[in-house]
């Protein structure tokens, strides 16, 4: 069987500090022998919402959301 999505990026994410789900922007920040991590940021306040590793060759995805802060 085919898998339908290959693959997600995050429109909104819950923002602590904004108190709500807020636009974000995907940011690449560090290039890794096995894949790209890449970091979530909010639109309005710029703070970091959460993080995602795409793994090279494999099409399996790592998203991660910081609640704490």
């Amino acid at each position: 069987m085919d898998e339908s999505f290959d693959q997600f990026n995050a429109a909104l994410l819950y923002c602590n500090k904004c108190g709500r789900a807020m636009p974000v922007r995907q940011r690449l920040l560090l290039v890794l022998p096995d894949g790209e991590l890449y970091d979530y940021t909010c639109q309005a306040c710029h703070s970091s919402v959460g993080s995602k590793t795409e793994r090279a060759g494999i099409a399996q995805t790592t998203a991660k959301t910081r609640l704490g802060g």
